[in-house]
Order: structure tokens, then sequence, then C-alpha cells
């Protein structure tokens, strides 16, 4: 899901033409003790209660030096929690300096935030220990270095759709019309397994390779030849609102599950020391965030503050965003995705789209559960263990 900030950028122009307030509501801005909420009863988010088992430093100790991990993300609503929780101070994002949660679990995370496509780059060529990818992109780096989905963080539930004029009301117009959208992406998955769903040959109708912004930015001023695009937030809410003549025809919905965005980490870094540490700093941070999106005493704090950091959409924007992005935001959630039957099936589906696309260049082999059951050679496992 190659969700660039370049993109996001271009974005941002066509929803100041299409009129969006990009503002924040009055008396939404997230001030420090409205973002922080209320914890569980006994615990708060700097408790160790609120994390059992979780190491902590000896009152009084000097700081020692901490085992230091990295984590490329890219702003994507569920991913840019990670920058939400730099500006809460439970991750301190700087190598040297800790959060909270660093403090709590006794490690050091630097957050890299970049590109989508760099932070692909950046973890298939070792320069990270982390990254945010999709189920999909994860598949490439994984062959040359072994990688373990140790976090779901969400799913799209209509974030990426199918755009057409609102006289084109079955996809059967579309045949002999080409449908624009970035190639080898979620957006050519979503548009063929839609159309597998709906019991069409994908074959019998042309996808067109186009970077999301610039089809975006072609339907919003009408161009003749861009009638159908398919697209990812925010170019599906800001064509819809430049454009009120075009609909959703198809959406993610019609293939739930299946497009997931996840942490994934390197096989060598969780065997490093604190590597296991790190591992559930992660997920430790990425509830917390999600907590205080749930609690209704912060919400709207909180989606102000990652609207910021997704193409600096208000919290009104947000509510829609988070709508189309399910988040996974508890630790039962995402063991039960992991641990269930319906994600094997899925990965048999987008291993099979990669192969036969050419987004690989071997055959990944994918397991599911602890290293000590993955057979030998597997390239990607999720694994639970973190949660």
């Amino acid at each position: 899901m190659t969700k660039s900030p370049i993109a996001l950028a271009c974005c941002l122009a066509a929803l100041a033409l299409a009129g969006c307030n990009k503002d924040a509501k009055p008396g939404a801005e997230p001030a420090a003790a409205a973002l922080a909420g209320a914890g569980p009863a006994g615990a708060t988010a700097t408790d160790p209660a609120a994390a059992p088992g979780a190491p902590v430093a000896p009152a009084g100790a000097a700081p020692a030096k901490l085992p230091v991990f990295s984590l490329a993300w890219s702003e994507y609503p569920s991913w840019s929690t990670f920058g939400v929780a730099h500006e809460l101070g439970l991750v301190d994002g700087k190598e040297g300096a800790t959060g909270e949660i660093e403090k709590r679990f006794q490690v050091d995370i630097v957050l890299r935030q970049a590109d989508y496509d760099p932070c692909i780059a950046m973890y298939a060529s070792g320069q990270v220990d982390a990254a945010a990818l999709t189920n999909m992109d994860a598949l490439n780096p994984a062959l040359g270095r072994p990688s373990v989905a140790i976090l779901p963080t969400s799913r799209s539930h209509g974030a990426d759709a199918l755009l057409v004029p609102k006289d084109v009301t079955d996809v059967e117009q579309l045949r002999g019309k080409k449908v624009y959208g970035l190639e080898k992406s979620v957006s050519q998955y979503l548009f063929e397994r839609a159309l597998q769903e709906l019991g069409k040959n994908p074959t019998d109708f042309t996808f067109a390779n186009m970077d999301p912004a610039a089809a975006a930015t072609a339907m919003q001023q009408k161009s003749a030849d861009h009638s159908a695009i398919v697209v990812w937030n925010p170019f599906v809410m800001s064509t819809l609102a430049a454009r009120p003549d075009v609909h959703v025809l198809l959406d993610s919905t019609k293939i739930p599950g299946e497009i997931v965005d996840l942490i994934i980490v390197a096989q060598a870094s969780l065997d490093r020391p604190g590597g296991d540490a790190f591992a559930k700093a992660v997920a430790a941070t990425f509830y917390e965030v999600s907590r205080r999106i749930e609690n209704p005493g912060t919400r709207n704090a909180t989606l102000v503050e990652l609207g910021r950091k997704f193409s600096s959409l208000n919290a009104l924007q947000m509510e829609t965003v988070v709508g189309q992005t399910l988040f996974y935001k508890t630790p039962e959630e995402a063991k039960a995705l992991f641990n269930g039957p319906e994600l094997v099936a899925v990965m048999a589906k987008v291993v099979a789209f990669c192969e036969a696309r050419g987004v690989v260049t071997g055959k990944p082999l994918v397991a599911f559960g602890p290293k000590d059951k993955a057979p030998p050679g597997t390239h990607l496992r999720f694994d639970p263990s973190w949660l």
C-alpha cells in the first residue's frame, strides 16, 4: 500500500480546492491534560502495573545505556499513532532520549518517519529494525530478510475505493475503459479481488498504472480520460468532496480483512539483546494511543493530533478516516486475527496475487505462530507472542 506523503501533499492542495476545512475544530487543540486521559483503575499509562512483567529500573538508579532499536513509519492513520506517541512523551523518537514507555521497558526506540516507499527500502536494506508495512508489501523484503509481523494495527474497511461518475452503476460499464491506479499495489489487488468476488474475470478489464495523487487530481479536474480510478484515503475523501457527480462503485469492504496494516520486525533484531522488550514496547505504545482514541474524554483531542500526522485532517474528517480504517485497538482483537484461520486464507490469496503479478522476486514462505514452530526457511511469520 504505497501511501506516500509526497502524494498526500498533493492531496492537501486538492482538499483546499474542495473547500475542506483542515483546521482543528474550536476547542479541539490537544492540551497535554486532555490527551493524557484516565487509565484503567489502579494503573496509569506510566505505571508498571499497566504492563505486567515489564522491566522497571530501580528507583534512583543511574540510567544505563539502553539497547537501541529503530522503527520506520509513514503517514497513515494507524501508523501515525507513533508520531502521536512521540508528541505525548510516550516514546521519544530520538536516540539517547526516552519516553515513558521506553523507560518502562528499558529500551531506546528511534522513530524514523519517511515516505512509504523509502520505509520499505530502509527495512529491506537493514537500515531499520522494524517498519510499518501492509501484509502485501511485507512479502518482498522478507525474502531477503526473515521477518516477523508482531502487531496488526488496522485493516482497510472502505479506505481503498474505485471511484467513477454516478452514471456508472455496474462494473460491466468499465469494460474497454482504463481504470487508473498504482500498479502492483493494494489498489490493483482490491480491483482484481473485488472483480473476482463479483464473479468477473479481471483479465477482461484494463488496469492502468498511475500514481494515486496524479489519478485523484486528474479526476478532480474532470479529465475525460480519467473517469475511473482506484485510490486510498485521503484521496478518496478529497475526490468525493471535489466531485459531487462521482461515487464509490466498490471498495475494500468487498474484501474484508484482506488489506492489513502491520508492524514488521526483522527476526535478527528480535534475537538481539532487548529485542523482546522492543517488540513489547512497540505494542504497548500503539495500544496506549488506541486507548486514548477510544476514551470519550480524550478521543477528540487525540484524533486532532492524529490528523496532524495524517494529511493535516481535523477531528471531524478523522472520524471518517478511522471509520474506514478499522484499528485492531486491543491485544484481544490482534490475537484473534493472528490465531484465526481467516488470516491464513487471506495470506494465501495475497501471495498468489503477488506471484502472478510479479510483485515478489521469489516464492515467499509464510508461517503462523512462534519461532520454534515455524518450518525451516520461513520468510514472514505472524507471531502474537508480544501482544
